[in-house]
């Protein structure tokens, strides 16, 4: 244990209390009680980098049932979630503490949640956590602050590098979820990995598969929206995670031969990601759906392809397929409806624009090509201007252009006719006023062929809408 606090442990205490004054309070109230309380892991990497922010995370020799009373006093809300696991959480103003009891756990080999056995002091504690730049620690309630490093995490934070306290293999085992933080953190800190660690990744990447969807899927998301994901994505990749989280991902590394060329579709798609991040202003920041669908908009091409006589590789209706697979992985990755529904529509659409040519859509084609991206029109701005990898400057300028000239023609259309709120002239009621119908399918049929219509020649008013309704209607009732 190290116990004198040095410049790292000073800047850390310093960081603690000017971004984060409540822990203060926080140590007070369980050293009142009798207890021990230590920023841990996370945060205190993060006040040593300069980036602490407002979750804060605490250990602590208090059982889970002290430490709720404690909380009940201190915090304005608390959640008692995790309790079982030994955390109660909770908030005070802007701040978000998590308070763990000292504990050690373990997956048995079948097993998708950890079995935690409480620990006796905060060595045992760091011992067994996942690397050793989040196995420092703040000891707050000893007459100064006290800063300990037992496995020498300063040393590997300044070198950028990732290691275990102990054996990557015993760690691994332990939590088979840490192969995939290794991931992340190396594309969130731009950290290195230690060649033994890489290296017990990859003989123990089979392990992942216990781990329950949700927390594969939370890591994974948090490698997509770190500012590196290449990276991470590479080492799910490189050591066999990603065949069993992800399998889509490195099926997208196709063998390209001498006479079928074509893209390296794994390259391209992780070319498409970043292009999409450098967009993200658009969205309002960063976008899990957008870096979904970037990340995914090709995983059908693996089975869809097919050689073309004389050279060449086509991968007929790619994006159908692929929208299946999308919303298929994640599915089993648990999430939500709503962005797998907005990643399933990109992925489909993700090459309408190639049926734009040099700007020879018609207004109509325009209209459909606002309603069918929807809410996500913006979206689909993005995705399909980062899918443009080429390297030929001029093609690339031109597609730029044409798309350009898609996004005024749609402006244009929006000021004249409110696309975004693409309705026919007539509604349900007066559908079934004019054609003397109750609520039924032919209504439904009705308002369909009104809706042709308005993508089909704009906004033609009520009058004219009347007229062509009763006419399809005529038309309907003598074939």
């Amino acid at each position: 244990m190290t116990s004198a606090l040095g410049a790292a442990g000073e800047l850390a205490i310093r960081s603690l209390i000017e971004r984060a004054p409540l822990a203060s309070s926080l140590a007070q109230a369980f050293k009142a009680k009798g207890f021990t309380l230590a920023l841990v892991g996370g945060p205190v990497r993060d006040a040593i980098l300069g980036r602490l922010g407002n979750d804060l995370d605490f250990t602590t020799n208090a059982l889970p049932q002290e430490t709720k009373k404690i909380l009940q006093v201190w915090a304005e809300n608390i959640w008692e979630t995790g309790i079982a696991f030994g955390t109660v959480a909770g908030k005070r103003g802007d701040t978000t503490v998590e308070v763990t009891t000292y504990r050690s756990e373990h997956y048995s080999l079948d097993s998708r949640n950890p079995n935690v056995e409480y620990g006796t002091d905060i060595l045992g504690d760091l011992s067994r956590r996942d690397f050793t730049v989040n196995s420092m620690a703040l000891e707050l309630t000893n007459e100064k602050p006290e800063f300990i490093d037992p496995f020498n995490g300063l040393q590997d934070l300044a070198k950028k590098i990732l290691r275990t306290p102990g054996r990557p293999g015993d760690s691994f085992t332990d939590d088979p979820l840490r192969m995939m933080r290794a991931a992340r953190f190396a594309s969130q800190l731009d950290f290195e990995i230690d060649a033994e660690v890489m290296a017990s990744i990859k003989d123990l990447s089979h392990r992942i598969s216990i781990i329950s969807a949700e927390r594969v899927r939370d890591e994974f998301t948090k490698i997509l929206m770190s500012p590196n994901p290449r990276t991470g994505i590479t080492i799910l990749v490189d050591t066999g995670l990603a065949d069993i989280v992800i399998p889509e991902i490195p099926k997208l590394r196709l063998e390209v031969d001498e006479h079928h060329h074509h893209k390296d579709v794994y390259e391209h798609s992780i070319t498409v990601l970043e292009q999409a991040i450098m967009q993200e202003k658009r969205l309002g920041g960063p976008n899990l759906i957008i870096r979904l669908a970037a990340l995914l908009h090709d995983i059908g091409k693996p089975k869809t392809r097919s050689f073309i006589e004389g050279g060449g590789v086509s991968f007929h209706h790619h994006e159908v397929v692929g929208a299946r697979l999308a919303k298929k992985r994640l599915q089993e990755l648990r999430f939500d409806s709503h962005t797998i529904e907005a990643v399933e529509l990109l992925t489909t659409l993700h090459l309408r624009f190639h049926g734009y040519g040099d700007g020879e859509w018609s207004d109509s084609a325009v209209r459909r090509y606002v309603r069918d991206a929807g809410e996500l029109l913006t979206h689909l701005h993005v995705l399909t201007r980062a899918d443009c990898t080429t390297r030929n400057k001029t093609k690339a300028a031109r597609l730029s252009g044409v798309y350009d000239s898609l996004e005024e023609r749609i402006d244009i259309l929006m000021e004249q006719e409110e696309l975004s709120k693409i309705r026919p002239d007539l509604d349900g009621a007066q559908v079934m006023a004019l054609l003397k119908i109750k609520p039924s399918r032919e209504v439904g049929a009705a308002m369909d062929f009104l809706m042709e219509l308005r993508l089909d020649r704009g906004q033609i008013g009520e009058e004219q809408a009347t007229k062509e309704l009763l006419n399809w209607w005529e038309n309907r009732a003598t074939k």
